[in-house]
């Protein structure tokens, strides 16, 4: 290989190598869909695939009162989540295809503590910690919106 062509491959590599770190060390942007928890208006960022699953949140250093992330998974099963990487304190509400709220999770910042559902459910819906209880939002409740319409 000529010395040319070994700086290309290696200018190359770094700029990939440059672009993948960037992606890990910054906070993701969905698109954004919106739900209603009773006469609350929800923005909240879809993450559909394993890759926006394992994101999440992570790196966010604010996020705006009525803002959240929904996690749509495929099928219903336990779900548990941890905070590695979150800066923000955030609540998690378990829920169910039809809405319902199974239940709700406050999170630290920056743990690893596991916090999971209580049932199966296909959503998760993260919002910053105390949304859900200054609203009285609680298990039953119900969210509405496009996913949980069938």
């Amino acid at each position: 290989m000529t010395s040319l062509k070994k700086r290309a491959v290696l200018a190359f590599g770094t700029l990939l190598l440059g672009a993948a770190a960037q992606a890990q060390d910054g906070p993701q942007k969905l698109d954004a869909i919106q739900i209603n928890a009773g006469m609350h208006l929800i923005q909240a960022e879809l993450a559909r695939t394993p890759d926006e699953h394992s994101i999440g949140l992570m790196f966010r250093k604010t996020m705006a009162a009525n803002e959240g992330m929904l996690f749509a998974f495929d099928a219903p099963r336990q779900q548990c989540f941890w905070m590695k990487n979150t800066l923000l304190p955030l609540s998690a509400a378990f829920v169910a295809d039809d809405g319902s709220i199974v239940n709700i999770e406050d999170m630290k910042p920056q743990t690893l503590d596991s916090h999971c559902s209580t049932k199966p459910v296909r959503f998760v819906l993260e919002m910053n910690q105390g949304w859900f209880a200054k609203r009285g939002i609680k298990a039953g409740s119900k969210l509405q919106g496009p996913p949980f319409a069938r």
